[in-house]
Order: C-alpha cells, then sequence, then structure tokens
C-alpha cells in the first residue's frame, strides 16, 4: 500500500471512532472512555509513524514543504498534549467532552490540510514507486511506535527514533500488550 493511501486509511479509522464518540449520549461515559482510548492508541501510532518515516522524507524529497511539514509537527505537538491529558482524565470529568471536541476539531483540520494541500503535492512529486516504498516503511514503523502520546519527547530523527523505540517498549510494559 503506498504512503497515503495507508495515511488515509488511518484518517478514515480516526474518523469513525471522531463519530461513534459524537453519537454517544451524554450519559455514555463508559462507551465514551472506551472510545476514547481507541483515538489515543490510533493518534499516538498514526502520529510517530508520520514523524518518524513520512515527515523527513517529505522535507528531503519534496521542494516547498517543509513549511507544511512543520506546521503538521506543531498539530502533533497540541493533539499529543490532549492526548496525554485524556488518557488519565475520568470520562465523567466534566471538562472531557470539551476536551474531546478540541482535539476532534483539531484532527480534521489537521487530515484537511494534508488532504487537500500536502498529499497531492507528495503524490506529483514522489510517484507511485516511491510511495510505495515509504508506504512499506510506514507498515514496518507501526509495529514499533508507542501506543501512547508522549508529547516531550522529540518529534523528528534522530531523538524521535530513539526515544520512540524506548516508548514503545515502556508503552507495552505498561499496556502488557506483546
Amino acid at each position: 500500500m503506498d504512503a497515503i493511501t495507508l495515511l488515509k486509511s488511518d484518517h478514515r479509522t480516526v474518523e469513525k471512532l471522531f463519530k461513534d464518540f459524537e453519537r454517544a449520549g451524554d450519559r455514555a461515559a463508559v462507551s465514551k472512555g472506551k472510545i476514547t482510548q481507541s483515538i489515543i492508541k490510533e493518534l499516538s501510532v498514526h502520529a510517530a509513524i508520520e514523524e518518524q518515516a513520512f515527515y523527513p522524507v517529505i522535507q528531503r524529497e519534496v521542494q516547498g514543504a517543509t513549511g507544511s511539514v512543520l506546521e503538521s509537527l506543531e498539530e502533533h505537538h497540541v493533539a499529543k498534549w490532549l492526548l496525554s491529558e485524556l488518557e488519565g482524565m475520568d470520562p465523567r470529568d466534566e471538562r472531557f467532552d470539551a476536551k474531546v471536541k478540541v482535539l476532534i476539531e483539531s484532527v480534521r483540520h489537521h487530515v484537511e490540510e494534508e488532504e487537500g494541500s500536502l498529499f497531492p503535492r507528495v503524490r506529483a512529486a514522489l510517484g507511485r514507486k516511491r510511495l510505495g516504498e515509504i508506504g512499506l516503511q510506514l507498515e514496518a514503523a507501526k509495529k514499533r511506535v508507542p501506543v501512547r502520546p508522549h508529547p516531550r519527547s522529540p518529534d523528528t530523527p534522530p531523538g524521535n527514533l530513539i526515544a520512540g523505540a524506548i516508548g514503545s517498549v515502556l508503552d507495552k510494559v505498561r499496556t502488557g500488550a506483546s
């Protein structure tokens, strides 16, 4: 699967979770909590693979894309802080729904910019073969990146590669995953 197709698939997965959250009723704290935990995992993995295997390539290989990449990194930074706050928050907290709503709005804006502006430029500049190679790197990265937000960790290489490897191990120990 090429890189853009993979990233768009991730976007659709997260959008479904957002809609599930929005459809849950005011008294659905347990459901909202479970949905939010899925959102946290999906967005943490997605941000990490973009930061490790997509954005660095785009900065190097797509002329004029640095500004978009830097803006995307800042949007990720804000999202990771919200995710880290939500991770330890009780879904019955009076600010929980508001915080999730802000996260959803921010991520939807980010997705709109990526899919509407950045991805078409990347596709035109790199072509099918190169995007396929990057897609393989993204798929491999999904198996080794953190599944929780780490907003204080570096978001660019080489620091994010080292922190990501350590974070992934710690996340697996914390969550009991293999």
